[in-house]
């Protein structure tokens, strides 16, 4: 039996490896929506102080693969200089069992949360959409700036965090990676952030039911990609934007039990459960969003580790694959420590 691939953070990079991770997505959200595959949920162990051990496998049929992520979440870590999340995925081959693959898990992660909004970007926005806000500077915020750019040609990028540090921080790599000549501005407040942008990433650490962005800071017709919070009632969205907004979820169940934008809507009578769209269905053409306001609300689902560790398994030349374990993300920059595990 052969040794598992090893795929690094650094075999994970690229606008290439994005695309695909983005495409994967989408076929596997259609089978998720029509019932073809599902996502079961997480087992979750809190130990500590808000210290948590997740282990989160799933399987998708269609592609003959499953995954098993281990991840951990230490809050505490950005203070060491360590990444809030740590974690390693493992891809199995159904049909033979074996495993054929290890992932490093926290990129797996901001690579496919990221890919995720980009998925729903490219749905909810027209092709010439150039101009994105960002809250939050954390590692996730850099995972969506990469994402969105690999689906529409942003010009202007503006950015706010709780730190004017960490803003600095992630507006100077914006600069020195982005593919094309892009303007970046530090916004000393989210609303200067969001204000007439036509994408919103919001990705932040926030635990509790203070919006980070209110609803009519939003533009009309824009689309927002909420991915941050620590707490299933955590609120980075006004959740008063929801009654009029196309609110996407990857799963509908998974929503109403972990999204807190949705959550407090739906206890508001703001919106109602059967409102919400799945993003299979938004892939598929069997919603209609011209002309709305969009929200995309994720948190993070098993099958989402199974479909980019595919993607990037295939993707993975011979020549990029390295022969030892898993290499340790970088440290975080200064800002939010965010994203899904």
């Amino acid at each position: 039996m052969s040794a598992p691939v090893m795929v690094r953070a650094a075999d994970m990079a690229g606008t290439r490896r994005m695309l695909r991770v983005i495409d994967v997505l989408g076929e596997m959200f259609v089978d998720l929506a029509a019932g073809r595959t599902r996502s079961p949920a997480r087992t979750v162990v809190e130990h500590g102080d808000r210290r948590v051990l997740l282990v989160s496998p799933a399987v998708w049929e269609q592609r003959a693969v499953g995954s098993v992520k281990v991840t951990t979440l230490t809050p505490d870590n950005p203070v060491r200089g360590l990444p809030l999340i740590h974690g390693i995925v493992a891809l199995t081959d159904l049909e033979t069992g074996q495993i054929t693959a290890l992932l490093d898990g926290a990129e797996l992660t901001a690579v496919r949360t990221g890919a995720v909004a980009a998925l729903a970007t490219r749905w909810c926005t027209s092709d010439d959409a150039d101009d994105l806000a960002v809250i939050g500077a954390g590692v996730q915020a850099r995972a969506l700036v990469r994402a969105v750019t690999a689906v529409r040609p942003l010009r202007t990028v503006r950015v706010h965090s709780r730190t004017r540090a960490g803003a600095e921080k992630l507006a100077d790599w914006i600069r020195d990676t982005a593919p094309r000549p892009v303007r970046v501005k530090v916004c000393e407040n989210a609303r200067d952030a969001v204000t007439d942008a036509a994408i919103i990433c919001t990705a932040t650490s926030t635990d509790d039911g203070t919006p980070v962005v209110e609803a009519d800071w939003v533009t009309p017709g824009a689309h927002v990609n909420v991915i941050g919070g620590t707490h299933p009632d955590a609120v980075e969205l006004d959740p008063a934007l929801l009654a009029d907004a196309v609110t996407v979820v990857e799963d509908r169940t998974a929503a109403l039990d972990g999204a807190g934008e949705i959550r407090a809507a739906l206890a508001d009578g703001s919106i109602k459960a059967e409102d919400l769209r799945e993003l299979g269905d938004l892939v598929s053409g069997e919603v209609d969003v011209t002309g709305r306001t969009t929200v995309l609300r994720t948190v993070g689902l098993a099958i989402e580790d199974t479909a980019a560790a595919v993607a990037l398994f295939e993707e993975c030349d011979t020549a990029e694959r390295g022969t030892g374990g898993p290499t340790a993300v970088s440290p975080p920059q200064e800002g939010e420590s965010d994203g899904h595990a």
